[in-house]
C-alpha cells in the first residue's frame, strides 16, 4: 500500500512539473512571438496612416486610410511587383525541374564519380555567392542583360547553380523504397516515366518545398538584384524599388507608402506558406532523413 502512495505522489510529481515547464515554455513562446510580430505590426498600421507621408513618433494613427495604397498605382511599384513575379514564377519552374532531376538521378543511379561530384557540389556550395558578383555582372553586361534588362539576366542567375541545391531533395527521394522503380522498369516504364508518374506522386511534400524556396529566392533578394538592376527602375524588382524610396531626399514623401507597399509583398507569401505549411514541413524533415 505505501508503494502505491509513494509511486501516486511520484507521478503526480513529475505531472507538476511537466505542467509547470510547459507553461514556462509557451508563456516564452508567446512573449517571442509577440516580439517578433511587433515590427510587422507596425508597418501594416503605419501603411494606413493618412494624416502624414513621413516617419513620426507614434504607431497608432490619427487619420485611417487606403490612400497609400491607392497612391502606389502612380509609381512605377507594379512594375516593379511584376518584375518579381515574373522571376519568382520562372525560377521556381526551373529550378524545381533542375533540382528534382538533379536529386533523383544522384538518389537512383549509381556511376563513375558520383561520390566526389556531390562532394564537390557540397564544397562549391559553402562559399557566398559574392564573390562571384563582380565577374556575374561583367558577364550579364556583355550580354546586354543589365539595368533595365536585368529581370532575364537575374532569372539566369538564380536558376543556373540550381542542381546544387540537391541535399533536402536527394534524402527525400532516399526514402522511397527502389523497389518502386524496379517495378514499374520490370513492366516497361522509362526513367521519365518512373520518375514523373510514381515518384513525383509520392514525393508531393518535397516539389512543394522546392516550389517555395525557389520562389522565395527572388523573390526576397536584394543585394543581386539592387547589383544587377541599379540606376534603371525599369529593371528593378520590389526590394530594390521600396528601399530608395529610403533614401533622405524620399523618405519623407515615400514612407507611408513604402509601408503600404511591403504589405502588398508579404501577401502573396503569407498565404502560400498559410496552404502550404503541412507539405513545406513533411518536405523538411523528410529530407532530413538521409543523407
Amino acid at each position: 500500500m505505501a508503494k502505491n502512495q509513494n509511486s501516486m505522489k511520484q507521478h503526480m510529481g513529475i505531472r507538476t512539473a511537466n505542467a509547470i515547464s510547459n507553461t514556462i515554455i509557451h508563456i516564452l513562446l508567446v512573449i517571442m512571438s509577440i516580439i517578433w510580430l511587433i515590427p510587422f505590426v507596425c508597418i501594416v498600421l503605419q501603411s494606413f496612416r493618412v494624416e502624414s507621408t513621413w516617419q513620426v513618433g507614434y504607431v497608432i494613427p490619427q487619420k485611417w486610410g487606403i490612400d497609400n495604397y491607392l497612391n502606389l498605382a502612380n509609381t512605377d511599384f507594379w512594375k516593379w511587383y511584376l518584375n518579381t513575379f515574373i522571376m519568382g514564377v520562372c525560377v521556381a519552374i526551373l529550378q524545381t525541374i533542375i533540382v528534382l532531376c538533379m536529386s533523383y538521378t544522384l538518389s537512383r543511379f549509381r556511376f563513375k564519380m558520383r561520390k566526389p561530384l556531390m562532394q564537390f557540389m557540397l564544397i562549391l556550395g559553402m562559399f557566398p555567392g559574392m564573390l562571384a558578383m563582380i565577374i556575374l555582372y561583367r558577364v550579364l553586361k556583355d550580354l546586354g542583360l543589365t539595368q533595365a534588362n536585368a529581370v532575364p539576366g537575374l532569372i539566369l542567375v538564380y536558376v543556373a547553380s540550381s542542381g546544387m541545391g540537391y541535399y533536402v531533395s536527394k534524402g527525400f527521394f532516399d526514402t522511397i523504397p527502389k523497389s518502386l522503380d524496379e517495378a514499374a522498369r520490370v513492366d516497361g516504364a522509362t526513367r521519365a516515366q518512373v520518375l514523373y508518374k510514381i515518384i513525383m506522386p509520392l514525393a508531393k511534400p518535397i516539389v512543394i518545398y522546392t516550389i517555395l524556396t525557389a520562389f522565395m529566392g527572388p523573390w526576397g533578394d536584394f543585394v543581386l538584384a539592387r547589383y544587377i538592376s541599379f540606376g534603371a527602375s525599369a529593371g528593378m524588382n520590389v526590394a530594390v524599388g521600396l528601399n530608395n524610396w529610403l533614401t533622405p531626399d524620399q523618405i519623407g514623401q515615400n514612407y507611408t507608402m513604402f509601408c503600404a507597399g511591403g504589405v502588398i509583398v508579404a501577401i502573396p507569401v503569407l498565404i502560400l506558406f498559410m496552404c502550404l505549411q503541412k507539405y513545406y514541413v513533411e518536405g523538411v524533415t523528410g529530407g532530413a532523413v538521409k543523407g
